[in-house]
């Protein structure tokens, strides 16, 4: 049996996969993004593995989903292959739609920046690595990566990601449950989900540490099997789904999709609160998010440029705070960024068809972070929020606004509905 490990520029957990995939009798094939895609139909399953494709750039998976190759492995999928995303490959094929399969691989999920809670209380965000426990939930579906498991068996497996907390629609987390695709679940040593850190270590809702597909044969899981024996199960049971002659085209076609349907939210115009203020920032050196997502766009055959911009919204008191908090170095760092005018530099641009659009996380963890830090450590007062996003500006000289916008929504590439608000921006 032939198991492709699949790597992208960012990966970086291809030893430990190869590793695992032998331990369970089977044949590792190291496969890279830019290798020819016909390979592919000759392996029995395949494995995204972890670490941080593109650097996370835009988003974490958001880059890789988007690659050609991702095309090929949708296609292997539907011939009831297994497919296997670890980590960033989790992320990778949640982005696609892959996970968990509505109608035409919408995507309906998002997984979102961890976010450590204990008594209603935010204890820390970003990177977390540590040892976890979990188990098969309740109504779990046996699938291709649980065939030896049941609720009784406890993993004890790593964890280390940023971007690791499953996030929904109330709507699409009840119809996964009903179908049994929340297959693992964060728990204690007993076996108990409990829904607070450390037992929860991302904040992911109900406890989920790996969703499926309803056809049971692709997995996206956030915890690391392949760096323990612990997780060999898994992979062993990847082997007898493929052993016994699990996939069939047939099958996986006649299942039906789930019934929820993600609707794409209107984008509203932005306008900043009465009292507040806005600081545009940009990198005075290249800004490797903007250049790669322009790369993207352009082999998707979007030829269009790409400027990536932090915002802030800062509600203060006066004029005199917002000195304070400018000058304090924590929003921006004079050494590599500058302040702009975004309305000076539309009149530079203005035989461009132009578009810009604010990516906010709905959470707002970094804006909340700023302030804290402005409160405590420089002793700023006076602030009432400071909201933090990213300002995407777009220009073609060959696409009219409208298509251009249209095929840019398409492409999920800015933002992920789930974890972030957009709006338009005044300046476009």
């Amino acid at each position: 049996m032939k198991i492709a490990i699949v790597q992208f520029p960012g990966s970086n957990c291809e030893r430990e996969t190869e590793l695992a995939v032998k331990r369970a009798g089977m044949e590792p094939v190291a496969f890279l993004w830019n290798e020819s895609r016909a390979r592919l139909a000759a392996m029995d399953g395949y494995v995204l593995v972890g670490g941080f494709s593109y650097e996370d750039r835009s988003r974490a998976g958001i880059i890789a989903a988007l690659d050609p190759v991702m095309r090929e492995l949708k296609q292997q999928s539907e011939l009831g292959k297994p497919v296997l995303g670890i980590c960033n490959g989790a992320q990778v094929l949640v982005e696609t739609g892959l996970v968990p399969g509505l109608e035409h691989n919408r995507v309906g999920m998002v997984l979102a920046e961890n976010k450590r809670m204990a008594h209603g209380k935010i204890l820390g965000t970003g990177f977390y690595n540590a040892w976890v426990h979990m188990r098969v939930s309740d109504t779990y579906q046996r699938n291709a990566f649980t065939r030896h498991l049941t609720p009784r068996d406890l993993l004890h497996i790593p964890v280390a990601h940023g971007e690791g907390r499953f996030v929904m629609s109330a709507a699409l987390l009840d119809e996964i449950k009903t179908q049994g695709l929340n297959v693992f679940q964060y728990c204690d040593a007993a076996g108990r989900v409990i829904d607070t850190f450390p037992v929860n270590p991302n904040g992911s809702m109900d406890n989920i540490a790996a969703i499926s597909n309803k056809a049971g044969n692709v997995m996206a899981m956030m915890p690391h099997p392949e760096r323990t024996p612990n997780g060999d199960v898994i992979f062993q049971s990847m082997r007898d789904y493929i052993a016994e002659g699990g996939f069939s085209a047939e099958k996986i076609a006649q299942t039906v999709p789930l019934h929820y349907y993600p609707v794409r939210h209107k984008i509203p115009v932005y306008e900043k609160h009465p009292s507040a203020h806005e600081c545009v920032v940009s990198l005075m050196i290249t800004d490797n998010h903007a250049v790669t997502v322009q790369n993207t766009l352009s082999q998707l055959g979007l030829p269009v440029t790409v400027r990536r911009y932090t915002h802030w919204e800062i509600e203060c008191a006066s004029q005199a705070v917002l000195a304070s908090i400018l000058k304090s170095g924590v929003l921006y760092n004079e050494r590599k960024e500058s302040k702009v005018d975004l309305a000076v530099s539309a009149t530079e641009t203005a035989a461009l068809a132009e578009c810009a659009y604010l990516v906010r996380s709905k959470d707002n963890l970094i804006g909340l972070k700023m302030q804290q830090i402005l409160q405590d450590h420089f002793s700023v007062d006076g602030m009432t929020a400071i909201h933090h996003g990213v300002l995407w500006k777009f220009g073609s000289e060959t696409i009219a606004l409208p298509e251009l916008t249209e095929k840019l929504f398409h492409t999920n590439i800015i933002y992920n509905q789930y974890a972030h608000d957009c709006y338009q921006h005044k300046h476009c």
